[in-house]
């Protein structure tokens, strides 16, 4: 075991004048050593892998395990280790355990449902641009465009419609809008949490056509469970690709080259192309997925025991040279880069992912083309951002037009 003042300490600091790009020390620990040890928030040591084909191997590996109740895991703050048995759901469960809840949601999230969603997010999309329009020629494109995109789309998803759908967009505003205390956040929090328990004993009555109306219907979960699935499901499908917008358009509007080729493409399968290619550079889950080994395992020459905690930095392995052609510190369109990690890899790999993905085509094949002259209405050094969240974003993203 390493003395504490020779392990950094993880998170690092990103860089003032480059938000967008990984620490630098990261950045550093990463091109020198692909498995090595860093400090964290309480104190106590673990394993950071960074490298592509590290991380690869260990997030299928079933001697690592994801049971946030074991000894040795790594939470990522204070808050996620009080709260971890309240707050137990599929990314914290290992097979089979995991796989009977994955199984029984999966269904709602195939390609083939998200294709068919398209129009309709299409439409929304287009709506709330002409709100902004209509507005003037600036806004906050976090809380105009993001947000309200992502609520509408997960809640089309959960089955939540028509006045509960505005509440839970009320109080997803609240815990993104950035003057809202923590006070503040975790009161949104239970609201959404008292709200879904509202939907979950409604549909015992009235079945609905959603996620939540599918899990009630099939009596195979207690309440808690099912209110916790969709909790998680309206996080991660929320939180996530609103600020893959936001930070997206910072990313676009640095590199005018790349924007002008998503802005002038009419091509589906360069703009999904583009939108992997931005999904991997930017890397919004920037925490590291979290783990620990159940045996000894040997990683790059490593030694892993067991009980030791793992942080698998998926958005450093995104930026190895050894697994993505050119420089994968810059923004490439035209780059193959779907075999990324943003979406986790192996049997945690995000559920949600087609639909993220179909969104993110619709608003990026939009926003531009509709709105071309968009520009940021402050400087970069003004914006403020969300640094101790799993999810890496902006407060908000004024621009102008």
């Amino acid at each position: 075991m390493s003395s504490s003042a020779e392990v950094p300490f993880y998170p690092m600091e990103r860089s003032a004048a480059c938000p967008l790009d990984l620490p630098p020390q990261l950045r550093e620990i990463a091109r020198d050593r692909p498995v090595s040890r860093v400090r964290i928030w309480d104190g106590s040591q673990a394993w950071l892998i960074t490298g592509y084909d590290e991380a690869r191997e260990l997030l299928t590996d079933p001697r690592v395990s994801s049971d946030q109740s074991r000894p040795g895991y790594t939470f990522a703050a204070p808050q996620a280790k009080v709260f971890h048995n309240r707050n137990r759901s599929m990314p914290t469960m290992d097979d089979p355990e995991h796989a009977v809840l994955r199984r029984m949601v999966a269904g709602d999230f195939t390609n083939k449902k998200m294709e068919a969603l398209r129009p309709k997010f299409q439409e929304q999309v287009d709506e709330l641009i002409d709100e902004m329009l209509a507005s003037g020629n600036r806004a906050d494109l976090f809380s105009q465009l993001a947000v309200p995109m992502s609520s509408k789309a997960i809640c089309a998803i959960l089955g939540v419609h028509n006045e509960e759908g505005v509440r839970f967009a009320a109080l997803g505003k609240t815990m993104a809008s950035p003057a809202s205390t923590n006070e503040d956040h975790v009161k949104a929090v239970e609201g959404m949490r008292a709200l879904l328990r509202s939907l979950v004993v409604q549909s015992k009555t009235e079945p609905g056509d959603g996620v939540i109306g599918h899990l009630v219907g099939a009596g195979e979960l207690p309440d808690d469970e099912i209110v916790a699935t969709a909790l998680l499901l309206m996080a991660a499908g929320h939180g996530a690709t609103a600020h893959m917008t936001t930070l997206g358009t910072m990313a676009l509007l640095a590199n005018p080259d790349q924007l002008a080729l998503i802005r002038d493409s009419r091509d589906p399968a360069f703009i999904a192309n583009a939108v992997e290619e931005l999904l991997r550079y930017l890397s919004v889950a920037h925490l590291g997925r979290r783990r620990v080994a159940i045996e000894d395992i040997d990683v790059g020459g490593v030694l892993i025991r067991a009980g030791e905690g793992i942080i698998v930095a998926t958005d450093t392995a995104n930026h190895d040279p050894h697994a993505f052609e050119g420089d994968p510190d810059e923004l490439d369109l035209r780059r193959n880069a779907c075999h990324h990690f943003a979406f986790g890899f192996g049997v945690h790999q995000c559920l949600g992912q087609q639909l993220s993905r179909v969104l993110l085509q619709v608003v990026y094949g939009t926003l531009y083309r509709r709105i071309p002259t968009l520009a940021l209405a402050v400087a970069v050094e003004q914006l403020s951002y969300k640094l101790g969240l799993a999810i890496y974003g902006v407060n908000e993203l004024p621009v102008t037009w």
